[in-house]
Parts: C-alpha cells; sequence; structure tokens
C-alpha cells in the first residue's frame, strides 16, 4: 500500500512540474517566433537595399554604419520609401547617396583652439 501512494504521489507531482513548466515552453516559442519574424524582416529590408543601391553606395552606407548607426539607418528608411513609393526611377549611386547623407547628416560643430 505505501508504495502504490508514494507512487501516486511522485506522479502527481511530476504533473505539477509539467503544468508549471508548460507556460515557459509558450513564451520561448513565442520569444523564437518574434525572433523568426525580426531576422524575416530584416533579410528583406537587406534584399531591398541591395536592389536600390550601387555597390559603392552599399559599402559607404556600411562604412557609416560603424560610426553612426542611427544615420545609417534613417537613410536606409527614407530610401526603403523612396523605393516603396516609387519615387526612385533608377538605382542609387554613390553621388547620390553623399547628397542625400548631406541633408541627413547633423551640423559639424567646429571647434577652434586658441592659444594664448
Amino acid at each position: 500500500m505505501p508504495d502504490a501512494e508514494l507512487d501516486e504521489l511522485r506522479r502527481r507531482r511530476l504533473q505539477q512540474l509539467q503544468e508549471m513548466q508548460a507556460p515557459d515552453l509558450g513564451a520561448a516559442q513565442a520569444y523564437s517566433q518574434q525572433e523568426a519574424e525580426m531576422q524575416r524582416r530584416e533579410s528583406e529590408r537587406a534584399e531591398i537595399l541591395r536592389r536600390i543601391l550601387t555597390p559603392e553606395a552599399r559599402e559607404r552606407l556600411g562604412r557609416i554604419r560603424l560610426a553612426k548607426p542611427e544615420v545609417a539607418n534613417s537613410v536606409e528608411q527614407q530610401l526603403i520609401q523612396l523605393a516603396s513609393t516609387g519615387r526612385l526611377q533608377r538605382q542609387v549611386d554613390d553621388q547620390t547617396l553623399r547628397s542625400l547623407l548631406e541633408r541627413v547628416m547633423p551640423e559639424r560643430r567646429e571647434i577652434k583652439i586658441t592659444r594664448r
């Protein structure tokens, strides 16, 4: 008899533990789905940029991303918006990207050092 009771207690405890872990699995699965969605969006974004930028412009934008990621994101977003509305008639070359960057980049403050 005591062995049967002990087995029943073990079975109940195992079931409780499995029920407690079930919500964690759902959260992990939801997180995994969000990660997959983010990766899908990023790959779509990269594909659009690959189609609308020349190799030189992509290289320049990559270098800017290393120094100023927020500026690069802003420029990419503007380019994707222009492409999606059909306002880009041809690929964006390096010179066009430069002019766009000049408009987006904040003004540089000039620092003058005077010696006394």
